[in-house]
């Protein structure tokens, strides 16, 4: 099992802090452990997480207020084992950051073929419809990463 995932959107205060609290409480409610960070693209750094995204995890039973964006790094990417990105431009991103990465990255949506379109500034609807793709692009690679 991959034990150091990173997970990528634009600003890094909407999906990929989801997606990352989302990914490590799942993985650790099938008993296993994982180290889950996120970041962002042109992150909003040390920004917290989006009021609406914040309040919609929170309703759901997860707490993001310790979260603090962060900007995607060289480092980060070489630190990761897996990197699950939101949209194919991320991916490009990544991949223009380290071409080395191409291996490990993939989108979150791979196995239901869908991507997380940015909720942000769009209103509560997108922030839910957000979340309800993260959760079930989540589920096949915890029934992956736990098998």
């Amino acid at each position: 099992m991959f034990s150091r995932i990173l997970t990528v959107c634009t600003g890094n205060i909407c999906r990929s802090p989801a997606a990352q609290f989302l990914l490590r409480e799942r993985i650790a409610s099938k008993g296993k452990r994982v180290e889950a960070h996120s970041a962002g693209i042109g992150a909003l750094v040390n920004h917290p997480a989006e009021e609406t995204t914040s309040t919609l995890m929170q309703a759901r039973g997860v707490d993001l207020s310790g979260h603090r964006a962060s900007q995607l790094t060289p480092e980060s990417l070489r630190w990761a084992e897996l990197v699950l990105v939101m949209e194919k431009h991320h991916r490009d991103a990544v991949l223009a950051m380290d071409p080395t990465a191409r291996g490990k990255t993939f989108l979150l949506g791979h196995w239901t073929g869908t991507e997380i379109p940015d909720p942000y500034r769009r209103g509560d609807a997108a922030h839910v419809e957000a979340l309800d793709l993260i959760e079930e692009a989540l589920d096949p690679w915890v029934s992956k990463l736990c098998a």
